[in-house]
């Protein structure tokens, strides 16, 4: 197996944000292996359920797809962003840190939550994806009821 540089990772992974900025779920697939890894630091027994089917462990590039296609229709088009902090990178990893705002479709409420997300990276494509993130935010926005959000 080829060594991963650095270099050809931070360039892997910067592609990565730009196209998932872009919002193309096919488009960012692409960039993954056809396995990969991806896990979500939440509640193993919440996984793929109610208000947030997309939190789910995936194995398969179709399945990266799937995510940010199921992502888009639980969320409100252009009320999102991310901001990226910083991205750290060592060999085939990168962890990158930054913060993300949607706003939940089912309830109308904003939110935001911090993250991070490591990634490794192995012959120019995405092998690992594990995200941490501020997963009671996020379940808090998409709760029934009146809360202001």
């Amino acid at each position: 197996m080829p060594l991963t540089t650095p270099e050809t990772t931070r360039a892997v992974v910067e592609e990565l944000l730009r196209r998932i900025g872009q919002g193309d779920p096919e488009h960012i697939a692409e960039m993954y292996a056809e396995r990969v890894e991806w896990k979500l630091d939440w509640p193993q027994a919440e996984h793929g359920r109610g208000a947030t089917p997309w939190i789910r462990h995936r194995r398969a590039r179709a399945d990266v797809a799937a995510h940010f296609r199921e992502l888009a229709e639980h969320h409100v088009p252009g009320q999102a962003g991310t901001e990226i902090e910083r991205v750290l990178v060592d060999g085939g990893d990168a962890v990158v840190l930054g913060e993300i705002r949607q706003t939940a479709r089912r309830t109308n409420r904003a939110y935001r939550a911090r993250f991070a997300l490591h990634l490794t990276v192995e012959d120019g494509r995405v092998t690992r994806h594990h995200v941490y993130e501020d997963s009671l935010a996020v379940a808090q926005a998409f709760e029934a009821g009146d809360r202001a959000g």
